[in-house]
């Protein structure tokens, strides 16, 4: 009995001191496993935050005016402004796949960072310069007709250095924030899940004080004023992020991850006339016991052709050795996973599509209505889309400290509800913010006939819709893909999310190209030179059309969508492995 009660004490003291130290294969800035109560959790992401919030201020302060820069400025026609806004949009969410790709695979997230924080600066310094120095501004005069050349060379050097900048910032930024969270601790799963929002809640706080503050000083400042007050902020919080380097989790690059699933299709090619054994647990994986290979998969029943490479065909050594001949359960998995999220993927660009709008055509449809609010002040047309942020806003905070706790209590579900649920949800407001948006153009068509200017907060229901469906579709894809993709992956994961809005930003485009195509052929084009000989109800009618069917689609795949499952450590109080 006494060595029975020896025994439960000193497992007791072992499990006690293992929760001391986070042994998800990070390692403090030391290199060493790091201690729970001094790294990680909200006392270093809060260090991410703050350098997410200055990127997210520059970033929409440039993309919510950029189109009334281009069109007053540069003097581009509405077609050609609205179409270069969304080719830079686009490039600056896509470039994170090479970013992604580098900081996994390479560099490490921390690195990344850092490096892309002085090619952001270097674009901020550019945007400033081509203001303030006589030789690179549009013209001598205050009034211009016609920009110079060289101006626009800087102008448009700076912005996508900003691009190159985002391309390393967006996948790696809120990737090692989360990776401030251990998975296998139960209270830190739950502080991730509500990072996302919080995350989500300082990018839509830095989208109100860009497209309100910043966009104000642009137009009745100007430019370069609101440059340099960028490119001060930012450097700011870059040394501010680095202060914070003792307190951060990292871990370490694990070498190309897309050679280890080509290794998996490979030998289970090599392996395509085995039969599959009756039994999962016939299949090669390695010891529990070992690290080596990070958390461990479970498997699933999906895509069983790629089981194949698991099965072992020689009992020696030299197979095992050999990964492009034998691929453990948990390779496997993870490949299974990369093929799970493609369709996933496609079906969530009508987002990208529908966040679009809110920085090209809303903004100049506000531009043609009625922008005062008194006598004397008049609204720059792009703060309106700060409506857009302040409905996120509202909605997250309601959604994490109210909705989800109470739905924990309902459905048993760590999150709430599902990831796709909520993407979904998402969803169905992006039919929703394009319908009324359509039935707001016409009655500010009506209008326009008949030489009355609506009031620019008719836009206000669209802008605000637009911000409750970020808040479940925006938040959501970014919890699923760095959730579901694996674990050597995330920064690549959250890299496919940003280009869900890159790939947004160019069929917009495309679409934009083939309405002009087809509807200008009788002299009546859609989208024409000016917003009141245009007819946008109808394009957004198209793109209600088009979100709707998007959406039936979506929610076919996600009612067989497998999520991923993990073999984690029990530890006091803790599960098995994420509910979804």
């Amino acid at each position: 009995m006494e060595q029975e009660m020896e025994k439960r004490k000193i497992e007791k003291e072992e499990e006690e001191e293992e929760e001391k130290w986070v042994l998800d294969g990070s390692k403090d800035y030391k290199g060493r496993v790091p201690l729970r109560a001094s790294t990680g959790a909200w006392k270093a992401s809060l260090f991410v935050l703050t350098i997410e919030f200055s990127e997210r201020i520059s970033f929409f302060g440039i993309a919510t005016n950029l189109i009334s820069y281009l069109t007053k400025v540069i003097h581009e026609d509405l077609n050609t402004a609205a179409k270069n806004v969304n080719y830079w949009t686009g490039t600056s969410t896509l470039m994170p796949l090479i970013g992604g790709f580098v900081a996994d695979a390479y560099t490490g997230r921390f690195l990344m960072v850092l490096f892309s924080s002085f090619v952001y600066l270097m674009g901020l310094c550019l945007l400033t310069m081509s203001q303030f120095i006589p030789s690179l501004k549009p013209c001598k005069s205050s009034i211009c007709r016609k920009p110079r050349k060289v101006h626009e060379v800087v102008f448009f050097l700076a912005l996508y250095c900003i691009s190159l900048g985002t391309g390393g910032y967006k996948p790696c930024l809120e990737s090692f924030g989360a990776d401030q969270f251990d998975d296998d601790n139960t209270e830190d799963r739950k502080k991730k899940m509500s990072f996302f929002n919080w995350w989500n809640f300082a990018l839509c706080f830095g989208l109100l004080l860009g497209a309100t503050v910043i966009v104000y000083v642009q137009d009745y400042v100007g430019w370069g004023a609101a440059g340099l007050i960028l490119t001060i902020f930012m450097a700011l919080t870059v040394i501010a992020f680095y202060v914070g380097k003792p307190f951060y989790r990292y871990r370490r690059p694990e070498g190309n991850p897309l050679t280890q699933v080509l290794q998996v299709i490979v030998a289970a090619i090599r392996k395509r006339n085995l039969t599959n054994p009756s039994s999962a647990s016939l299949l090669y994986e390695v010891p529990k016991s070992d690290k080596s290979q990070g958390r461990l998969l479970s498997h699933t029943s999906r895509l069983r052709f790629l089981d194949k490479a698991a099965i072992i065909e020689d009992k020696n050594s030299e197979e095992k050795e050999n990964p492009w001949r034998l691929a453990t359960v948990t390779r496997v998995e993870e490949t299974k996973l990369l093929l799970n999220v493609i369709p996933i993927w496609l079906t969530s660009v009508t987002v990208g599509i529908c966040v679009a709008q809110g920085s090209t055509l809303f903004v100049k449809q506000a531009a043609a209505m009625n922008l005062n609010i008194t006598h004397s002040f008049k609204i720059p047309p792009a703060s309106i889309a700060s409506f857009a942020a302040f409905g996120t806003l509202v909605a997250v905070p309601i959604y994490d400290k109210i909705i989800v706790p109470v739905l924990r209590k309902v459905t048993g579900n760590e999150r709430g509800i599902s990831i796709l649920r909520r993407i979904g949800i998402g969803l169905t407001f992006t039919v929703i913010v394009m319908v009324v948006a359509a039935l707001v153009e016409a009655k500010r068509l009506r209008a326009a006939e008949k030489n009355t200017t609506s009031s620019v907060f008719w836009l206000i229901p669209q802008y605000l819709l637009l911000g409750f469906g970020d808040s479940f579709s925006l938040v959501g894809l970014q919890e699923y893909f760095y959730d579901q993709v694996p674990d050597s992956m995330r920064s690549l994961g959250m890299a496919l999310y940003l280009s869900v809005i890159g790939i947004g930003s160019f069929v917009s485009s495309f679409l934009i190209i083939i309405v002009d195509h087809v509807t200008g052929k009788d002299g009546k084009a859609w989208i024409g030179k000016d917003i009141n000989s245009s007819r946008l109800d109808r394009f957004y009618w198209m793109l209600a059309v088009i979100n709707g069917l998007n959406l039936c689609l979506f929610l076919l795949l996600a009612r067989r969508y497998t999520y991923k499952t993990v073999q984690r450590r029990t530890l006091p109080n803790d599960g098995v492995e994420i509910i979804p």
